[in-house]
């Protein structure tokens, strides 16, 4: 676009009131925004003495001097650097802009000289200056450069609250330079890209307000953002918009819109849609009709969507393999199998070539079903054909195995693609031994463990717990132990249910005093005990007769963890009272009351049985001395 015409969209533009006026600035914060003096870093030039220094040391010089300077040395800055050591403090953001001005018919000059300031320099850009090197680059045509510094620009100005409005940044800097319309296009597909929707509109409004017309990539650009974060009123204010502006829509403009349609669910406003869509002119293409398939599929309008299969031959239109995956899918989610795996044939039978999502789907349907023997003959038939299973393939099938309780199959599928040279994920072992663990056969789990640990995955504590807690669930107490060893060794912790399975299991085992030892270990990893560690670890030393570690214990865990368990209070009473001996028995109980025990109901039956008990010995003793 040459200065003319630039200069008539200005003119239209000024009729009302100036550009600036157009767009609502404020015209002295903007410019002097847009020269950003505060961060100039550009010291005073105003010092009277400068006049009397040499040319090449005058300050007021400087831009002269550095146009010079790349015109004599070209690229080669460090010449540059060195020849103006002295005046580089002085050079600043305002330097920078005029600099960029005098370099406008060479483009790379000027983006080099940007990037040498910038970098090496460290000086840094204002707005304006951005914006006259994105001018620069767009009406060189180097859209790619200009693209990326509007993309940096944007950043600064998300991070920077304070930064200034980047629309209206670009239009104060269009009086000064050459420019090209493409820039504010370019401006809204950039902040479409960085994810800020609603800025690219508000700067495709302010593009129409001064006259300008964005081109319709531009707005199915907009378009394509506001579909994915479901913002769809504005999908229909920008389609309405490029009606009135004369924007001639495309067949991407009426796909995505048609996307649009599909995600809201109203079948009539989809039908209208289309067909004020062909009297337009545009005949649905494949991508259309993809669309309206997969939509129907997804809601379960099968009939719907092999209705649209069947037109798309009749009007020319081939289903290409995204049309059968879709169709496939939605046969698969009813439990058609059959029929979608006749789709499949089909296609083969077009000389399309499968893809391992068109596989994945089939399977998963089969899987779903429980009919494993055809996801194993689908698996082989994906290899046999040079398709590689995926991380996908090998979940749904792990997993469909899994819920048939049919865990050496899957087991044997892991070996098999392993063969093949598929890469298993970790977290694909990591569920079948969380599966062997739930399903009580913790020694094949720590087995698969081990092989995954040859395979070079690196198991995850929660892996380890698990492990742990199925290992003492079936009494397989010193692997456990071995395998909380290995995971100290590791730097890993055993977490609370881990150390309460070792524990209780020690205990049930006779072992309590190796599940004190634990207790402490456990502490000492920063795991609180809670009742029922107290509780497996007092009944274990009652059982053992151990009482004197037993009340001890009991008070340790009343005064340091707060825990006045009286059902463990209680074990202890009920060995004392088997003895019989009440002194004893009334020592406890009164120290167990001085650290907070509440008696219960029980306690008092143990006390008053013991008391009974005791009486009956002495009575019993004493006809025994009279005889």
């Amino acid at each position: 676009m040459n200065r003319s015409s630039i200069n008539k969209i200005i003119v239209r533009s000024i009729d009302n009131g100036s550009l600036i006026s157009k767009l609502s600035f404020s015209s002295s914060s903007s410019i002097s925004s847009l020269e950003n003096p505060s961060n100039s870093q550009t010291k005073s030039l105003s010092n009277p003495f400068y006049s009397f220094l040499p040319r090449t040391q005058n300050p007021n010089n400087i831009v002269d001097l550095t146009c010079s300077n790349l015109k004599q040395h070209g690229s080669d800055f460090a010449l540059v650097q060195k020849e103006m050591q002295g005046l580089l403090p002085h050079l600043g953001t305002r330097e920078m802009s005029r600099v960029l001005l005098r370099c406008q018919s060479d483009s790379s000059k000027a983006l080099t000289f940007f990037y040498w300031i910038r970098n090496d320099l460290g000086l840094i850009p204002s707005t304006k200056n951005y914006c006259i090197i994105v001018h620069i680059l767009a009406w060189s045509r180097k859209y790619s450069q200009a693209s990326k510094l509007l993309s940096e620009l944007i950043g600064l100005s998300k991070n920077d609250l304070a930064c200034d409005n980047v629309f209206e940044s670009l239009v104060l800097c269009t009086d000064e330079c050459n420019w090209n319309p493409v820039v504010f296009d370019m401006l809204v597909k950039a902040y479409v890209r960085v994810g800020m929707t609603q800025e690219g509109l508000e700067a495709f409004r302010k593009m129409v307000k001064l006259g300008l017309v964005p081109s319709v990539v531009t707005c199915n650009c907009l378009l394509d953002g506001f579909s994915k974060s479901n913002c769809t009123g504005h999908c229909w204010e920008i389609y309405e918009g490029m009606g009135k502006i004369g924007i001639q829509p495309n067949s991407y403009t009426f796909n995505i819109l048609t996307h649009v349609l599909c995600k809201s669910g109203d079948v009539d406003k989809t039908n209208e849609f289309l067909e004020k869509m062909e009297e337009q002119g545009f005949d649905p293409d494949i991508v259309t009709y993809n669309t309206l398939i997969d939509s129907y599929c997804k809601k379960g309008k099968l009939k719907e969507a092999f209705y649209l299969y069947k037109i798309m031959y009749r009007r020319g239109v081939m289903p290409d393999l995204i049309s059968y995956t879709a169709l496939m899918n939605g046969f698969c989610k009813v439990g058609k199998l059959r029929e979608a795996h006749q789709l499949l044939h089909r296609l083969i039978h077009r000389g399309l070539t499968p893809d391992v999502v068109t596989y994945n789907t089939l399977i998963c349907g089969y899987c779903k079903e429980g009919m494993m023997q055809e996801s194993r003959l689908l698996l082989v038939d994906m290899i046999g054909n040079g398709i590689r299973p995926d991380d996908f393939t090998c979940w749904i099938l792990v997993e469909g195995y899994g819920k048939e309780g049919r865990l050496l199959s899957a087991l044997n599928v892991i070996v098999e693609l392993e063969r093949f040279g598929v890469i298993v994920s970790a977290d694909i072992y990591y569920y079948l031994i969380v599966t062997l663990c739930n399903d009580n056969r913790p020694c094949a789990a720590k087995n698969f463990l081990e092989r995954v640990s040859r395979a070079g995955h690196k198991p995850k504590e929660e892996i380890y717990n698990v492990l742990i807690h199925s290992l003492c669930k079936c009494n397989f107490i010193e692997e456990a132990l071995l395998l909380k060893a290995e995971m100290i060794c590791k730097d890993m912790k055993p977490n609370l249910v881990a150390y309460k399975s070792l524990i209780g299991c020690l205990c049930a085992l006779n072992r309590s005093t190796e599940g004190e030892n634990l207790t402490r270990e456990m502490i000492e990893f920063g795991a609180s005990p809670d009742i029922a560690t107290c509780r497996t670890l007092i009944n274990g030393l009652c059982r053992e007769r151990n009482l004197c570690k037993a009340e001890s214990l009991l008070f340790l865990f009343a005064e340091e963890f707060q825990i006045w368990d009286t059902n463990s209070c209680n074990s202890i009473l009920k060995i004392l009272c088997e003895g019989g001996d009440v002194g004893k028995l009334m020592e406890f109980q009164d120290n167990m009351m001085k650290v907070g025990f509440a008696p219960n109901s029980l306690t008092f039956k143990y006390v008053i049985h013991g008391i009974s008990k005791s009486v009956r010995s002495e009575e019993n003793a004493s006809l025994t001395g009279k005889c």
